[in-house]
């Protein structure tokens, strides 16, 4: 066990550099991940982590001292954890994990999320969650969203990105032309409600950028226009609201 206390240390620099950089990420194939669930999921898939790291308060008590019972860890003051800014509330606990350095390939016959421009880490970490959820195992996201592996949106995947093919900075609009599928988006121009709307075989969702939506390309692609009846006060939902909405009615029909 080690302690740490000064910001001039050369690990806790390397952590802020994770914590801070995408560039520092993909430099080193590194990335941070916080919490218990998220480092037990981790290790459920693919081993140990790299290293552990325990805040000085969370050493003794609670779920983190009996998960790092007998394992080495790195020990930072409390002050520090709070300093890296990784996520809004630390756990206590950070792991230094390798990013999956090979996935499978894209397979233009099965279900797909695909993400166009969603740059709100929270909101991709939670499309993630949920197409994981309802069984979906590929993800592509077009360049201009969150990294999937950036410390923020692991900690909103739960563990998400350990159960999907990510595939990053593809070209959607290719993919779209190959897909063997139905390509399925969101929109309110010359579309069929989700519950009246008709289809059959793999589907790709693809879901839009906050504000701006899908872009008109892929929208002109698409074989399916659907759009959520929303009879309350409002015009609108969240990306990760929408994509949940529709997915689950797609595994409620497959189910049912």
């Amino acid at each position: 066990m080690k302690l740490i206390q000064s910001r001039d240390n050369a690990f806790y620099k390397s952590l802020k550099r994770l914590a801070e950089s995408g560039r520092e990420r993909r430099k080193t194939g590194q990335t941070l991940l916080d919490g218990v669930h998220l480092v037990e999921a981790y290790e459920a898939a693919f081993g140990p982590v790299d290293s552990l790291i325990v805040a000085e308060s969370a050493m003794q008590v609670g779920e983190i001292a009996g998960f790092t019972a007998g394992r080495d860890v790195v020990v930072l003051a409390d002050s520090l954890l709070r300093d890296l800014g990784l996520v809004d509330t630390p756990s206590g606990l950070l792991a230094i994990a390798a990013m999956p350095a090979q996935r499978p390939p894209v397979d233009p016959e099965k279900d797909a999320i695909l993400l166009d421009g969603v740059q709100d880490p929270g909101n991709v970490g939670t499309l993630l969650r949920t197409a994981a959820a309802a069984g979906i195992r590929q993800a592509l996201l077009a360049p201009g969203c969150a990294s999937p592996w950036s410390p923020k949106v692991l900690r909103a995947g739960q563990g998400a990105q350990f159960a999907l093919a990510i595939h990053e900075d593809v070209d959607l609009a290719a993919f779209i032309a190959d897909y063997r599928g139905t390509t399925a988006v969101t929109t309110l121009e010359q579309a069929t409600s989700l519950y009246e709307a008709s289809w059959s075989g793999p589907l790709a969702w693809v879901f839009g950028a906050e504000g701006q939506g899908v872009r008109p390309e892929l929208l002109a692609a698409a074989g399916l226009r659907i759009r959520i009846p929303m009879p309350g006060a409002v015009e609108s939902l969240n990306v990760a609201a929408a994509a949940a909405v529709c997915l689950f009615e797609m595994l409620r029909r497959r189910l049912g």
